[in-house]
């Protein structure tokens, strides 16, 4: 338990415009306030960032915190998410501006050296996997902590990445992980790892008010008005923005708005570079014969009325997932083409906390169908299986704070 007159950092990729990153930092806020209101945490990320218009935080850079706290007593908690493989070339583009994210990778993704120039320049630093953090940033930390992080694809990274991420782990005070997959990669790595749900299984215990006064007005209020029979809230990244990936999202869609009667309400999980591409939705949109609804709120709390009050989430995030989870809702991931074939974040998650009847992550071309398998899983069994993931979550983390 932090003392009161340390620092806590709380860490995270909450530095840009990311749903369940931004969520993060709420649900830490709220159960340190829970057990030490006498404590105010400090949030911080790579860069500096104040994402406060979209129901974010104030967010202070790392490494500006460790030059002033280096020689004291702090306590650092990681706040979750797939940190573990998240590279400093990743990081760097993530953070950029979005107007040049592209002109970026076409100058510096070609060779492996301008890329890594270009993530030291932007970041500061010379980490493989920045969102990590040891004791080489503050020595004197009282205590280091991982709280639910992922690291899916950990076990295929570059052996320099992967080895450095070990090593800082290996000197972490506590290490829990959100899924049994970067859990069996740590333990092979000789890491024990405890296995706890993500944080944002949280998020409709915590702030159910807050998001029920969200979906009275605005944008979530709007959706309901232009779909009175219901709609599904739907979300997909940047990287199924080519053509023939969009021909197969739109025949997936409209099947499932003719098949259940639901509209397609489309919104963005993240707004920065690499997440979601609001071009990339208007040309999906022009193909579909039902018109769907562009949800152009970004804000954070709008984005979870949205999806508490629809009928079911279908989508590439895994926090849209879990939104509806917490929410005791019907819920799909899809599945990248390319990632077919291996388990990525979104499938790890579903293999380790999903029961049986409920579609984890599904290919494209299957999407109408697991969509209609998750609408009719009892309603009862989801609302309590969101209750039995938040008190898991509550029982894993209690330590933290």
């Amino acid at each position: 338990m932090p003392d009161a007159a340390a620092n806590v950092i709380v860490f995270g990729a909450f530095d840009r415009h990311n749903f369940g990153d931004m969520l993060f930092a709420h649900v830490a806020e709220r159960l340190l306030a829970e057990r030490r209101p006498d404590v105010k945490p400090l949030f911080a990320g790579l860069r500096a960032r104040d994402l406060r218009a979209y129901g974010g935080h104030d967010v202070a850079a790392l490494g500006a915190l460790a030059g002033r706290l280096r020689d004291a007593p702090v306590t650092l908690v990681h706040a979750g998410g797939e940190l573990l493989t998240c590279d400093a070339w990743e990081a760097a583009v993530m953070l950029g501006d979005p107007e040049d994210a592209q002109a970026h990778i076409a100058r510096y993704g070609v060779r492996a050296d301008e890329r890594s120039a270009y993530a030291r320049a932007m970041l500061h630093s010379d980490a493989l996997a920045p969102y990590v953090v040891g004791r080489e940033t503050f020595p004197q930390a009282s205590s280091i902590c991982f709280n639910a992080v992922g690291g899916a694809s950990l076990d295929s990274r570059d052996a320099a990445l992967r080895n450095e991420v070990l090593t800082r782990l290996r000197s972490a005070d506590d290490l829990s992980v959100r899924d049994a997959h970067t859990q069996a990669t740590l333990r092979a790595a000789g890491i024990a790892a405890r296995l706890v749900t993500d944080p944002v299984t949280m998020i409709a215990e915590l702030f159910n008010s807050r998001i029920r006064s969200r979906a009275g007005h605005g944008a979530a209020a709007d959706v309901r008005r232009a779909f009175p029979r219901g709609h599904l809230a739907v979300q997909f990244s940047a990287d199924f923005g080519d053509d023939a990936t969009l021909d197969r999202l739109a025949r997936q869609f409209d099947a499932l708005a003719t098949s259940t009667g639901l509209g397609i309400a489309l919104f963005r999980a993240g707004a920065a570079p690499w997440h979601d591409d609001i071009d990339a939705y208007e040309r999906l949109a022009a193909r579909m014969r039902h018109r769907p609804v562009m949800f152009r709120s970004l804000d954070i709390w709008d984005v979870c009325a949205l999806i508490a009050t629809s009928a079911g989430y279908a989508g590439s995030s895994l926090h849209g997932r879990i939104v509806a989870m917490a929410c005791g809702l019907p819920r799909v991931n899809i599945l990248h083409p390319d990632e077919a074939a291996r388990t990525g974040k979104q499938a790890a998650y579903a293999l380790t906390w999903e029961d049986a009847d409920t579609p984890g992550a599904v290919p494209i071309d299957e999407l109408e169908t697991a969509m209609r398998d998750a609408l009719s899983v009892d309603a009862d069994a989801l609302r309590q299986r969101s209750l039995e993931l938040a008190r898991l979550y509550r029982a894993g983390a209690a330590r933290l704070w």
